[in-house]
């Protein structure tokens, strides 16, 4: 069959594909000339094996090199698939928040949004989130993926978002230049400017960072309005502890459902925790098999830890409008194991690192 037309790269929406006959058909499109992208053509001839002849199943995408930092440079047009012809439909091109360095660059094409918005639209329904609610995002916009997403989401709840956009590297370099004082009054202006749209509208559904939203409960004012007016709060962007976690959710705001979304620009997007009984105050995040898998490895040695141990976190993402599997991420988890026909791992208690790629890593507000 001809890669062009494979159906299970365009299998229906609410379908799950085999992952082992998914990943066969994703690598014979992304790598015959007629069908892959400039990039990823160009590459081959490095990689020392044919993807299309050697990689079948998802253990097979660690013979991959990590090729993440070569697409701070990589122009985007060579991030398309020829097999999606001179029209394809680019819902954005977005990119990695700086912490480690340049940005890398990633094109999202609009069939991957709307399987990806598919996914977390039916985590929204089973979360009770309001329908015809607004929402407040106080986060990044463009060229962060995190304020497309929000967009969408709320939209597809039939909600009117209001936002207050952020400029999370300013407060990186800021901090990274020994200006902390400087990152502090950018993210209590932003404080501010939330607090003014909580107080004057009738807001539902709130999106945040951790380290704003810890900032906003500083305010008793604000955290009245919130519990008075807020029934879901949503964070993702930069990571939040277990204490802080329960801090929040048990004692700040304990009429609200707090919710985090946990992902990289790097799988093209961010995955919801799971839902876990009230009682089991631990937050997980599960894979999108087979589109982006999870796996906790020992950074010394590559291999897999063990169920309940903590290691460095590994993503890939594999679909029919991009390829980046292999990808070292900058975070610490605990590893989980997956829900039943799940690939890879799920992961908990996610933190950054204290350094990656010989460069500290500073969260800062994102």
């Amino acid at each position: 069959m001809s890669p062009r037309t494979d159906p299970i790269l365009d299998c229906p929406i609410d379908q799950v594909p085999d992952s082992r006959e998914f990943v066969e058909a994703a690598m014979r499109w992304h790598f015959s000339p007629e069908t892959g992208s400039p990039f990823w053509l160009e590459r081959a001839r490095t990689l020392g094996f044919d993807p299309r002849a050697d990689v079948h199943s998802f253990e097979d995408l660690r013979r991959f090199p990590n090729v993440t930092n070569e697409l701070r440079e990589v122009r985007v047009e060579d991030l398309i698939p020829r097999g999606y012809g001179p029209d394809a439909a680019v819902a954005g091109v977005f990119e990695s928040g700086g912490t480690t360095g340049p940005p890398k660059r990633v094109v999202v094409l609009r069939d991957w949004l709307d399987r990806l918005m598919h996914r977390l639209e039916q985590d929204l329904e089973a979360k009770g989130y309001p329908e015809n609610g607004n929402w407040l995002s106080f986060g990044p916009t463009g060229p962060h993926i995190f304020g497309e997403l929000v967009r969408r989401q709320a939209e597809r709840r039939g909600g009117i978002r209001l936002t207050v956009d952020m400029d999370p590297r300013w407060v990186k370099r800021s901090i990274a230049e020994g200006r902390a004082e400087e990152a502090e009054r950018y993210a209590e202006h932003l404080i501010d400017q939330s607090a003014h749209l909580l107080r004057t509208q009738d807001v539902r559904v709130m999106v945040t960072t951790p380290p704003l939203l810890t900032r906003l409960a500083r305010r008793d004012a604000l955290v009245g309005l919130v519990n008075e007016k807020v029934s879901v709060i949503g964070w993702s962007g930069a990571h939040m502890d277990p204490d802080t976690h329960y801090l929040l959710r048990a004692e700040v705001f304990p009429g609200v459902r707090l919710y985090g979304m946990y992902g990289s620009t790097m799988i093209l997007g961010g995955l919801p925790e799971r839902v876990v009984p009230p009682e089991q105050d631990v937050v997980v995040f599960d894979g999108l098999s087979p589109y982006i898998a999870f796996q906790v490895v020992d950074p010394r040695t590559g291999e897999s830890v063990r169920i309940g141990d903590r290691g460095q976190v590994v993503m890939h993402h594999v679909s029919k409008s991009f390829l980046l599997p292999n990808n070292l991420e900058r975070d610490l988890a605990t590893r989980v194991a997956a829900p039943p026909g799940q690939t890879g791992d799920s992961v908990a208690d996610v933190g950054p690192l204290p350094t990656f790629e010989d460069e500290p890593v500073i969260e800062g507000v994102y």
